[in-house]
């Protein structure tokens, strides 16, 4: 199985990357992990009060990059992020050749399951929720997703394949800073740590191509359960005039346009997000 790293050089380098952020957190953190089919799989909570919250990040992204998710989701709901395997982070490093969202959705739940919590409100982020809309354990009680893939395929602009290319070809703090800034709004600059993140990201890791749409009767049987749907007003991967038809299509669901957002939530947004996931905890809040 192919690995998320270039050599192991660039693991050790992400690791520890990651390992010292979590370690500056200004916030209590508790870390544990879970053996699974695929190997060991990284978990960082913090917080208390019901319903538990599992967010699940992006491509690319892990518990170290998502700090200020879990900070914001924490003050509300006990909240447990994961690293994805195959995915650069914490857990283990190999993910498959082909069927990654069936396997992605087999992983997460075996984790719930060895987490033997029930009732858990899934928080995905772009790939993450994917990956969570792939998950069918009964220990899902509701699903709140951001920026979503798996609804419709990605839509990836000239300007946004160029930076793309420069930003893997030449991963300089500059190159980065300027892919990035097609992520968030007009005018807006993106977070220096995330820039820092992406720049070493491109430098040590393998790329992944976007996940395909997963099956309109699967995406319908999750609408059975609670669920929320939100996309930033200036997302550029996922307009929201392409997305909207699409989940009111295969869902019956209203999608919830940011405003003032792009693609990656920024702090700034981050009320946003947790006004979202209070939509589905929102009964059983603490």
């Amino acid at each position: 199985m192919p690995t998320a790293y270039k050599n192991p050089r660039g693991q050790h380098t992400v690791r520890q990357w990651c390992s010292e952020a979590l370690a500056r957190a200004d916030f209590p953190l508790a870390n544990s992990t879970v053996e699974t089919s695929v190997g060991r799989i990284e978990l960082t909570s913090a917080g208390t009060g019901g319903p538990r919250v599992v967010m699940v990040p992006g491509t690319g992204s892990n518990a170290a990059v998502a700090l200020p998710w879990l900070r914001a989701l924490s003050a509300r709901w006990e909240t447990t992020v994961l690293d994805l395997p195959g995915q650069p982070g914490l857990s283990d490093p190999h993910r498959p050749h082909r069927a990654r969202l069936a396997w992605y959705g087999r992983v997460l739940d075996e984790v719930l399951a060895a987490m033997e919590v029930d009732g858990v409100v899934l928080v995905g982020n772009s790939l993450g929720a994917a990956v969570a809309l792939a998950a069918d354990s009964p220990r899902i009680a509701g699903r709140a997703l951001v920026s979503p893939a798996g609804f419709i395929r990605l839509t990836v602009d000239p300007k946004l394949a160029l930076a793309s290319a420069v930003w893997l070809l030449r991963p300089t703090a500059e190159h980065t800073r300027r892919m990035l800034r097609l992520f968030v709004a007009p005018g807006e600059d993106p977070p220096e740590t995330e820039v820092e993140w992406m720049t070493l990201m491109a430098s040590c890791c393998r790329t992944t191509l976007a996940p395909p749409p997963l099956p309109a009767a699967l995406l319908a049987r999750r609408a059975e359960r609670p669920c929320v749907v939100g996309v930033g007003e200036y997302d550029r991967f996922l307009p929201p005039r392409r997305l909207a038809p699409a989940l009111r299509r295969t869902t019956n669901l209203d999608l919830r346009v940011l405003p003032g957002m792009g693609h990656l939530t920024t702090p700034d947004h981050l009320d946003d997000v947790v006004s979202l996931v209070a939509e589905v905890a929102g009964p059983h809040a603490s």
